[in-house]
């Protein structure tokens, strides 16, 4: 798919050397096609990688895409310049009229504090109750994942003992899901977090589904109201160095973290760390594009919302 970003974003030098199929503005403006208009509010703090990981695994589709990067207004970044902040990013009052086929809320490392408590949490209730009304589906990733579950359906989180981190095997529960088309019954998943999602919880609720999961992590893939929300907890997204260096930061920190399980080949860092997810994450992107997105969202984008 030929994705529509910026003409100097500083992923799009990154992704051509990667022969992704990408075009800037100037291209865009020839071509006479309804692309489709994602939203993708990043939450990560090395937002600039963010940007690379998810540009990457959405660029696998014929579907043209034009992507709008979305940062809390009620929070000031500390590890991204406010040049490029201002250059690639707006705020939600700015785009709060429009009308978007598709959304993206990332991770983010917070997870040790209650919904409430996060600085931006106010402004992302107000996101998240608009994409009810204006956005056709909205896949929420990790920590978004568990804020999604939690505004939308009142599934609390909880801590865990000792920190997810690594490569797990997951389970297919339902294969014929359309976002998990294409899917081995069994697939490896990246995952970095202190907490969890109640399973009980989900189980109960009439418009939640549990996709897939993983007997050492719990759910992972969840579907709502039928795709209209999408949540993944953990991180398909990630490329083979995040949890690697993810690993190291940790270390320099002096906080007591494992070797990413099953991640670095014989439990080795000093080993180029296993590429196992790539395909199972480029198929999910293109799913979640194709069936939840493209082919649920009106012609005429300004129609986004009226059948709900």
């Amino acid at each position: 798919m030929p994705i529509k970003i910026p003409n100097n974003l500083p992923a799009k030098k990154i992704l051509q050397n990667e022969n992704i199929f990408i075009m800037d503005a100037n291209r865009a403006i020839h071509q006479d096609i309804r692309e489709l208009h994602i939203l993708i509010l990043n939450l990560m703090p090395l937002k600039q990688e963010t940007e690379c990981q998810l540009l990457r695994v959405l660029s696998n589709t014929p579907l043209q895409t034009e992507v709008t990067f979305l940062t809390p207004k009620t929070y000031k970044a500390k590890n991204t310049s406010e040049e490029h902040l201002s250059s690639f990013y707006t705020n939600f009052d700015k785009i709060c009229h429009r009308k978007f086929d598709g959304m993206i809320i990332t991770g983010a490392p917070i997870e040790h504090l209650e919904f409430e408590a996060v600085d931006y949490w106010k402004e992302l209730e107000r996101i998240m109750e608009w994409t009810k009304y204006n956005v056709t589906s909205t896949l929420h990733i990790c920590w978004g994942a568990q804020a999604g579950l939690y505004y939308h359906y009142g599934v609390e989180k909880y801590p865990l003992d000792k920190k997810i981190f690594g490569i797990y095997r997951h389970k297919l529960l339902n294969p014929y899901i359309h976002l998990v088309r294409g899917f081995d019954e069994s697939f490896l998943v990246p995952h970095s977090r202190y907490t969890g999602v109640e399973k009980e919880r989900i189980i109960q609720h009439k418009d939640l589904e549990i996709v897939a999961e993983s007997k050492e992590v719990g759910p992972t893939i969840i579907i709502g109201n039928k795709g209209e929300n999408v949540f993944v907890t953990g991180h398909l997204e990630y490329d083979d160095k995040t949890l690697k260096q993810e690993y190291i930061r940790d270390i320099d920190k002096g906080l007591d973290i494992d070797i990413p399980f099953n991640y670095f080949e014989d439990d080795d860092v000093n080993k180029k760390p296993l590429y196992t997810w790539k395909a199972h994450s480029h198929l999910l992107f293109s799913n979640w594009l194709n069936y939840y997105v493209y082919q649920n969202t009106p012609f005429k984008i300004e129609k986004v919302g009226e059948s709900k």
